[in-house]
C-alpha cells in the first residue's frame, strides 16, 4: 500500500513526489516510457548525439524549487546565453539581444533610436508586472465564483476562504498602483496591440512576438495572447529575468536531478510501467491497474497526464458526474507546434553575419521569420487546416554551449515551428511530415544558404507525433491552452482550479492545472501542498 501513486513521470510528477516524501508519504511514481521527464528529457536518436526532444530551453523553473531540492547538487546546471537572440534579416541586417542593457540599445539603435529608448522602459513594465504575479503562480487559485451546489457543494468554510484569497489577491493587484490598467491588458489583450504601441521596428515587435505565440494557434493579434508574452519572461533560470538557459546535458539533466532528488527521499520510480486505469472504489481513487494487468494500491491517486486523458481515458465517464465530463469534453487543445531536431557539420552562415566557427549568432534563439506582418501570415495558412507555407521558426544550437551534446566540429539544432495545425484540412501528417520539414529548412536557408547541405541527421516531431509519444492531447505542449478561458481558476475547469477531482483521493498535478505549461514545478508543488492538507 502506497500513501501515493503518481501517474507519469513529468518534471510536476517528480516535483510532487520530492515534496510529499519530504513529509514522510511513501509514493511511487509510474512512467510509460523507459526513461523519466515527459517533455522534458535528453535523448540520443543517433550514436553521439544527444538531443532534447521536446523542450528545449529554461527559465520558468521556481527558484524555490531548485533551493529546497538541492538540484545542483544532484547535477543540474543552467549555461546562460549571451546574447540570447538573434534574428537575421536578409537585407543584410540583424538584431542581437541579451542581458546587457547598454548592447540591446546599441542593437535597437540600428533599427530605431525611439524604440531603443523605449526598450528599457519596457521590459521595466514587464518585470514590475511579473514580479506582483508570480505569487499568484505559486499558490492554489483564488476561486470566487458563485458555482451551484450540483456542479460542486463547497463547505462555508471553503466559501469564507475563497474571499479571503480574492481580498488577498486585489491587494496584490492593488500593489501595482499606476500600473495596474497595462497589468490588466497584459492579461487578456493582444499582445500585436501592446507592442505596436511600444515599438515602431518590425523586426524588434516580431521578436518579441514570437513569445507571445509560441506553444499557441493564435496569432499575435488576438486577445489573450499578451499573457503568453509576459508567462515567457516571468522566470530567471537563465540567469537574468526573461533571459532563458540551456540545461547542461539537455533538458534531461533536470529531470535526472529531480529522479535523484525524489530517489534520495525515498521515492520509488518505475519506468515502462504503463497504467491503464486508475482504480474507483466507492467514488474514491484506491490504486492504478498497469497495461501489464497488474494492480497497486494506494490512499490517493495523483496524475500528471492532461485532463482529458486522466479523466476520460484513465477514469472513465461512468465514475464522474455528468457535467464535469462535459467541461473535460469541451477543453481547448487546439495545437500547431512541430519539432524538428537535427544533427549537422557545419555551423549555419548567415549572409548578415558571417561564419561557421561559433559566434554570438548561433548561441540564442535564432528567429526565422520574425516579423508582424510574416507572422500573421503564417497563421492564416494554418486557421484554413494547411501548415505555413512560410513557417516561423525558433532554432537553437544549444551544442555551441554545451559541447557534450555533439561529436567535435558537429552540432544539434532544436527547431522549434509554427503554423502546424493538428487537424489538416487534406491528407495527414504522416504522409506530409517530410514535405513540410523540407519547408522548414528552406526557410532558414534563406538567410544561412549552407543550411541544408549540412545536415546529417533529422528528426520531425509533428503534432500527432507529440500526441503519440509523450501522450499530449491534440499535441499541445501546455496540457492544454492557455487561453483566458483556460487560466488560473478556470483550469483545468471551472469549480476544480484546487488539484482536487470530482473523484475522491484523486488529484492532478500536471500542466493541466494551475498555472499551466513550461518548466516551471509549479502546478506539482502546489498539488502536493493540497494533498498535504487533506492528509493520507
Amino acid at each position: 500500500m502506497y500513501d501515493c501513486i503518481i501517474v507519469g513521470a513529468g518534471h510536476n510528477a517528480l516535483v510532487c513526489a520530492c515534496d510529499l516524501a519530504q513529509r514522510g508519504w511513501k509514493v511511487l511514481v509510474l512512467e510509460r516510457r523507459p526513461l523519466v521527464g515527459g517533455c522534458c528529457v535528453t535523448e540520443e536518436p543517433w550514436p553521439g548525439y544527444m538531443v532534447s526532444t521536446a523542450a528545449y530551453v529554461v527559465s520558468l523553473l521556481l527558484p524555490d524549487i531548485e533551493r529546497d531540492l538541492d538540484l545542483e547538487r544532484h547535477g543540474y546546471k543552467v549555461l546562460p546565453r549571451n546574447p540570447s537572440s538573434f534574428t537575421p534579416l536578409e537585407d543584410g541586417r540583424y538584431l542581437l539581444l541579451g542581458p546587457d542593457g547598454d548592447s540591446n540599445r546599441r542593437e535597437i539603435a540600428k533599427f530605431s533610436t525611439r524604440d531603443a529608448d523605449a526598450y528599457p522602459r519596457y521590459e521595466a513594465l514587464l518585470t514590475r508586472i511579473a514580479e506582483h504575479l508570480e505569487p499568484i503562480l505559486s499558490h492554489t487559485p483564488v476561486d470566487p465564483l458563485p458555482l451551484p451546489d450540483s456542479w460542486r457543494h463547497t463547505s462555508l468554510l471553503h466559501k469564507l476562504k475563497a474571499g479571503k484569497d480574492a481580498l488577498g489577491l486585489l491587494g496584490t493587484l492593488r500593489g501595482l498602483g499606476d500600473d495596474l490598467p497595462e497589468a490588466l491588458e497584459m492579461l487578456a489583450g493582444p499582445a500585436k496591440t501592446i507592442l505596436d504601441r511600444w515599438f515602431e521596428s518590425d523586426v524588434l515587435k516580431g521578436t518579441l512576438a514570437t513569445d507571445a505565440i509560441i506553444g499557441t494557434f493564435q496569432p499575435p493579434s488576438a486577445p489573450g495572447t499578451a499573457y503568453v508574452l509576459l508567462h515567457h519572461v516571468m522566470g530567471s533560470s537563465g540567469g537574468a529575468r526573461g533571459v532563458w538557459g540551456y540545461v547542461q546535458g539537455g533538458m534531461g539533466g533536470l529531470s535526472n536531478a529531480l529522479a535523484a532528488a525524489a530517489r534520495e527521499r525515498g521515492v520509488e520510480i518505475r519506468t515502462n510501467a504503463a497504467v491503464e486505469r486508475i482504480v474507483v472504489h466507492g467514488g474514491n481513487a484506491s490504486g492504478v491497474q498497469l497495461a501489464s494487468g497488474e494492480m497497486l494500491s494506494a490512499r490517493t491517486v495523483a496524475s500528471c497526464v492532461d485532463a482529458n486523458q486522466t479523466f476520460l481515458r484513465l477514469v472513465g465517464d461512468a465514475h464522474l458526474p455528468e457535467g464535469f465530463t462535459r467541461a473535460v469534453q469541451r477543453i481547448d487543445y487546439a495545437s500547431a507546434s512541430l519539432k524538428i531536431n537535427l544533427a549537422v557539420r557545419e555551423l549555419p552562415d548567415f549572409a548578415c553575419l558571417r561564419g561557421t566557427d561559433i559566434g554570438p549568432q548561433h548561441r540564442g534563439t535564432i528567429h526565422i521569420g520574425a516579423t508582424p506582418e510574416y507572422i500573421e501570415r503564417a497563421y492564416d495558412d494554418a486557421k484554413y487546416g494547411e501548415p505555413s507555407q512560410h513557417p516561423v521558426i525558433e532554432m537553437t544550437i544549444p551544442s555551441t554551449v554545451d559541447r557534450t551534446l555533439a561529436p567535435p566540429g558537429h552540432h544539434v539544432i532544436s527547431m522549434f515551428v509554427q503554423y502546424a495545425p493538428y487537424r489538416l484540412a487534406k491528407g495527414d501528417w504522416d504522409a506530409c511530415k517530410d514535405e513540410f520539414a523540407d519547408r522548414c529548412i528552406a526557410e532558414v536557408a534563406r538567410y544561412a544558404p549552407n543550411f541544408p547541405a549540412s545536415i546529417v541527421h533529422r528528426q520531425v516531431l509533428t503534432p500527432v507525433d507529440l500526441e503519440r509519444t509523450f501522450g499530449l492531447t491534440g499535441g499541445n505542449i501546455f496540457q492544454g491552452a492557455v487561453s483566458l478561458h483556460q487560466l488560473f481558476n478556470l483550469r483545468p475547469v471551472p469549480g476544480w482550479s484546487d488539484y482536487r477531482t470530482p473523484v475522491g483521493r484523486l488529484y492532478i498535478c500536471g500542466s493541466a492545472a494551475h498555472p499551466g505549461g513550461g518548466v516551471m514545478g509549479a502546478c506539482g508543488r502546489n498539488a502536493a501542498r493540497e494533498m498535504l492538507r487533506d492528509g493520507r
